[in-house]
C-alpha cells in the first residue's frame, strides 16, 4: 500500500512535529508533502528520518521558506496543487490547510487535526486585534482574505474521510465548524525525559514561547503584585514588553537548554499556565516531573490535569494534580496561587507523574497505529 503524509509546513520541531515524528516511527515508508520545508538537517533526521519533502510553489516564492505566512491567501490554492493520485492512504497533519488536499473516492484520507484554523474561526477577532488590523485599508484586506479562507475551509469539510482530534476540546470545535464527528487520540509527550526531584525550591515557574495567546504577560504581572518568586523560561517577540512588567521577584531567563530547564522545572513549587490551549504539552511535562500545575481552567488543560477550581473546592483530594483559575485575570491567578499555597503539602509527586504517563509517546504510537488500521479495514470492507 502506497501512503503519503502531508503536514502544513515544516519550520520548527514543535508539538505537531512530535506527532509527525511518531507517525514516522510507526510507518517508515511515507512519502512526505507540505506547503514549505525549512527544517534543519538534525530536525529532518528526527522528524522525517532524513527523508525529503515534496513542497508547494510557495517554497519557491521570495522569502517563501521564512516568511511563508505572508502568502496566507495563497495557501488553499497551494495545498490543492499537491498531487496524491498515486496513494491509497493519505494522512494529513493539520492545523491550517493540510486537511483540504484533494483525493478521489477510492483513496482513504484520514486527517489528524490539531485545531481548525483558529485565526479564521474562534480566534478571528483576537487575531485582528493583536495584529492591529481592526481598522483601515490593511484591516479591510485582512478581513476579506480571512472571510475567503473561512469559506474555503468550510467547503473542504468533506474531503477527509475520517477526522482524529488531539482532544475532546478540539473534537467539539470540529463538530461546531464542520459538523463532523472526530475520534480523539491525545498527542505524544516525551514523559520519559522528565524525572522527580526530592527537593522543592522557593519559586514558581513557567516555560513558554512569548507570543500573545500564551499570556505570559498576565503571569508576570500577577506575580509582580505579590512577593512570591517566579522564574520565566522562554523567548519570543513579546520578551521586551514582558520584561518591563517584571518586578524584582520575577526572573526572566530567556531561552535555556533542555538540561537546565529540566533542572529548574523539577524543583519548582508549581508550574503556571495561563493560555487557553487545544491540548498543551508543557503542563504534562511539568506533571511528568512531579510538579503541580496552576492553570487557566479552559480548553484541553481540563483533560490533562486532574485539577480543582480554587473557588469551588475547599478540600484537595488525594489524586489531584493541579489547581484551576476561572478567569484570565491577575486577580484570579493570584487567588489560585494562594489556594495552592494553603494546600501544597497535599500534592503527591508520584501521583502527579502517574497522571502524566497516560500521555506517553509509547501510548500514542500504539493507539494511533491501531486506530488507523481499524479505519482502513472498515473502509476496505465498504469499498
Amino acid at each position: 500500500m502506497k501512503k503519503a503524509l502531508v503536514h502544513d509546513w515544516y519550520t520548527v520541531y514543535g508539538g505537531a512535529e512530535r506527532c509527525v515524528e511518531s507517525f514516522t516511527n510507526i510507518w517508515s515508508d511515507f512519502d512526505h508533502y507540505s506547503l514549505i520545508d525549512n527544517l534543519s538537517d538534525n530536525d529532518r533526521h528526527t522528524i522525517l528520518k532524513g527523508k525529503k519533502t515534496k513542497n508547494s510553489f510557495i517554497q519557491k516564492l521570495p522569502f517563501g521558506k521564512t516568511k511563508y505566512r505572508n502568502y496566507l491567501p495563497l495557501f488553499p490554492l497551494a495545498i490543492e496543487q499537491l498531487d496524491f493520485r498515486d496513494y491509497e492512504l493519505v494522512i494529513s497533519s493539520s492545523s491550517s490547510v493540510a486537511k483540504g488536499i484533494i483525493t478521489r473516492p477510492d483513496q482513504l484520507h484520514i486527517s489528524y487535526v490539531y485545531s481548525p484554523m483558529r485565526y479564521a474561526w474562534d480566534l478571528y477577532h483576537q487575531y485582528l486585534k493583536e495584529a492591529n488590523l481592526e481598522r483601515g485599508l490593511k484591516g479591510l484586506f485582512a478581513k476579506y482574505f480571512l472571510f475567503k479562507l473561512r469559506a474555503w475551509d468550510y467547503s473542504t469539510a468533506n474531503r477527509p474521510d475520517h477526522y482524529i482530534a488531539i482532544s475532546n476540546y478540539v473534537a467539539a470545535r470540529i463538530k461546531k465548524i464542520y459538523n463532523k464527528e472526530a475520534t480523539v487520540i491525545y498527542p505524544p509527550v516525551d514523559t520519559e525525559s522528565f524525572t522527580i526531584s526530592d527537593k522543592v525550591g522557593d519559586y514558581y515557574i513557567t516555560c513558554s514561547r512569548m507570543v500573545p495567546y500564551k499570556k505570559i504577560d498576565l503571569i508576570v504581572e500577577a506575580f509582580s503584585k505579590t512577593d512570591k518568586k517566579l522564574i520565566v523560561i522562554g523567548d519570543g517577540p513579546e520578551f521586551k514588553k514582558i520584561k518591563k512588567l517584571a518586578k524584582s521577584n520575577v526572573q526572566l531567563l530567556g531561552f535555556l537548554g533542555k538540561e537546565k530547564m529540566l533542572e529548574l522545572l523539577k524543583e519548582s513549587k508549581a508550574f503556571i499556565f495561563a493560555a487557553e490551549e487545544d491540548f498543551g504539552i508543557a503542563p504534562i511535562e511539568a506533571q511528568a516531573a512531579g510538579v503541580p500545575v496552576i492553570a487557566y481552567g479552559k480548553g484541553g488543560i481540563l483533560e490533562t490535569v486532574n485539577g480543582a477550581f480554587w473557588d469551588e473546592d475547599e478540600v484537595v483530594k488525594s489524586d489531584i494534580t493541579g489547581v484551576f483559575f476561572q478567569n484570565q485575570t491577575t486577580d484570579s491567578l493570584i487567588k489560585a496561587v494562594n489556594f495552592f499555597e494553603k494546600n501544597k503539602d497535599k500534592f503527591d509527586k508520584n501521583t502527579i507523574r502517574n497522571n502524566a504517563l497516560k500521555f506517553s509517546k509509547e501510548r500514542f504510537e500504539i493507539e494511533f497505529k491501531l486506530a488507523i488500521e481499524n479505519i482502513y479495514i472498515n473502509w476496505k470492507q465498504n469499498q
